[in-house]
């Protein structure tokens, strides 16, 4: 009876057995044979990756072809999810040898933390980081090198306000960038140009299947899709002009603190710009910085160098800084005061040194006499236009300014532009809450009080003066052209205004600009032995928190005006002393006076004619 009863148990459990062993081999035959493809593709994910490939940023060219932002081969280390979460001993081992804080990277990768693609940690690093890195391989899987495209700014600080900089996105463009395709770890410009082109010149991202081994070590390229460069600029820039016009600055700024006492003239800004289209041939700000160092990221110590620097080289002050135009503005006030009839060619004013109604008076107590407009406006006199304030009045005087555009954006395609100031009764009582006194419109009429423009303000007024009156919007960008050379876009120039001035007035100011230059004018000793004529206008601007800022504006040639120039210094005391031989430099490259061959011998000539 035991035995039997044994023997069915045993009868039972080899049923359960069987039942089992039926049931393994049916669910392995099911994910072999019906869920094989789909589990293959699983295990080929932990070993295939798609490591996308960076496009080339298009190339940035002057006007004659002369390459001035471009790309060069790079290594960027990328970090590659083989099987999950990354290790926090492989990102503290990488973080060593880059010398990075681990939160850092451990940022980044959480920025991924929903996705297996690769993350790109740092940047254009050096061949000593990349033997490190290969050294200790096998420690930190899933790291890789990859070469991709780097930004290269051809001639560092060059240019570097027009052109920007470029560096990977951040949260808050990404979320606003999405839509358009940009994802995170996306290279795009920050600043300048870069900015404004970005979604022309970034191409399209191009992608690798590859398949790598436990270490992130690539075994070999299954499949691979090129990415398309971006579309290339052809900009206005002039490199002959922009590379004298940057010399020139850090040349006579280094002149004025160590000789003529001015020990704070360490910032300047100069526009070079065609009166007949709005070109802008050269456009430089100091002190400046290096777009290259914020490849890859800028080192703390690099960024901390640049951001407490009380100059703030980061500011394009040619587009944004906003000064008191000084004596640069009598041109707006002449021109009102003989189109309104407030004075003749022909009437004399006497200069005692100080006006007759309020005791405001000229710089070093200078005291001309009887003067007409022609030898006020190239003497500079401020008594004289003391009393063509006088007789305009403030209403008057910001209606022309506002006419010659001062006061609003030129719109210029650039980011950060400042739209500058015009002296008038409504500001003073919004921001202050006071009248409008007499004295005020006093300094207004010589460019001081509450008039502000920018330096590229103040060579749109010049090139109003030349042109007979034009208004051209001030541009960066000629073409934007396929990698392949086709023009994908052209730009041509834009008239967005005109100033109603008869030719007797127009034909009276510009002679005495004409005069400024030459002898017995207040940059005459600059300009003398100067060969190609040319009018001009100096000014010195109050600052209250330091020397005066120097202003020259001008254009040449003065029969047939091509190329305009305003350079203010700030802190450089009289502009004939701290802007006019800036200037002087400018207008040699422009019309290639002076030059020296080059290495072959050869004098350089631009391809195109200005």
């Amino acid at each position: 009876m035991l035995a039997k009863r044994f023997a069915h148990r045993l009868d039972v459990l080899g049923l359960i057995v069987i039942l089992v062993f039926v049931a393994l081999v049916t669910r392995l035959g099911y994910l072999q044979v019906v869920q094989g493809s789909y589990y293959g593709r699983l295990a080929d994910g932990n070993r295939i990756k798609l490591i996308p490939i960076m496009a080339p940023r298009g190339t940035f060219y002057d006007r004659n072809g002369v390459p001035l932002v471009s790309n060069r081969p790079g290594f960027t280390v990328t970090l590659v999810p083989l099987s999950g979460p990354i290790p926090d001993d492989v990102v503290n081992k990488l973080a060593g040898i880059l010398g990075m804080d681990p939160a850092e990277i451990k940022a980044k990768v959480d920025k991924h933390k929903d996705s297996f693609d690769p993350i790109r940690i740092k940047s254009d690093i050096g061949p000593d980081i990349v033997t490190r890195i290969e050294e200790r391989r096998r420690e930190m899987p899933g790291v890789v090198i990859e070469i991709q495209p780097v930004r290269n700014y051809i001639n560092n600080e060059l240019g570097a306000h027009i052109f920007g900089y470029v560096s990977e996105i951040s949260e808050a463009e990404l979320k606003k960038l999405k839509p358009d395709g940009y994802k995170t770890g996306d290279i795009i410009g920050k600043f300048g140009l870069e900015k404004v082109y970005d979604k022309e010149i970034r191409g399209t991202a191009g992608g690798g299947q590859v398949e790598v081994d436990v270490n992130g070590r690539a075994v070999q390229v299954l499949g691979k899709k090129e990415a398309i460069p971006g579309n290339n600029l052809v900009t206005t820039i002039d490199y002959r002009i922009q590379k004298a016009a940057e010399k020139a600055i850090d040349e006579h700024l280094i002149y004025l603190q160590t000789k003529l006492g001015n020990p704070n003239a360490k910032a300047a800004a100069a526009v070079v710009m065609n009166p007949r289209t709005g070109e802008i041939l050269a456009m430089v700000s100091r002190p400046a910085f290096n777009p290259n160092l914020f490849n890859g990221g800028i080192s703390s110590k690099e960024w901390k160098k640049i951001n407490e620097n009380p100059f703030h080289p980061m500011d394009n002050r040619a587009i944004s800084g906003e000064y008191s135009p000084g004596s640069t503005f009598k041109i707006v006030t002449g021109a009102a005061a003989l189109e309104l009839g407030k004075v003749t060619p022909e009437e004399k004013i006497f200069d005692s040194g100080t006006h007759w109604i309020i005791p405001k008076g000229n710089a070093m107590g200078e005291a001309l006499g009887w003067i007409d407009f022609k030898e006020a406006l190239t003497k500079s006199d401020n008594v004289y236009f003391y009393e063509m304030g006088n007789r305009l009045g403030i209403d008057n005087l910001e209606k022309y300014a506002r006419m010659f555009g001062l006061g609003a954006f030129t719109g210029i395609n650039l980011p950060g532009e400042s739209d500058g100031l015009v002296a008038n009764r409504r500001y003073k009582e919004k921001v202050y809450g006071e009248d409008w006194y007499l004295s005020e419109t006093f300094d207004a009429a010589i460019g001081q009080g509450f008039q502000l423009a920018t330096p590229l303000q103040m060579a749109v007024v010049m090139s109003e003066i030349a042109n007979g009156g034009h208004r051209y919007r001030p541009y960066l960008v000629s073409k934007i052209a396929a990698p392949g050379g086709k023009v994908v876009k052209q730009f041509d120039p834009e008239e967005t205004g005109r100033i109603q001035l008869s030719d007797s007035t127009l034909k009276l100011i510009r002679d005495a600009l004409h005069d400024v230059s030459r002898e017995g004018g207040t940059a005459g000793y600059v300009f003398t032995d100067f060969p190609i004529s040319m009018a001009s206008k100096t000014g010195t601007a109050e600052n209250s928190h330091g020397d005066d800022h120097g202003w020259f504006v001008a254009y040449a040639p003065f029969e047939d005006p091509r190329v305009v120039v305003a350079v203010i210094v700030e802190q450089g005391g009289f502009g004939s002393d701290a802007a006019a031989p800036i200037a002087r430099k400018i207008f040699e490259a422009a019309f290639n006076l002076n030059q020296k061959p080059d290495e072959s011998g050869r004098i350089y000539k631009p391809k195109t004619a200005l």
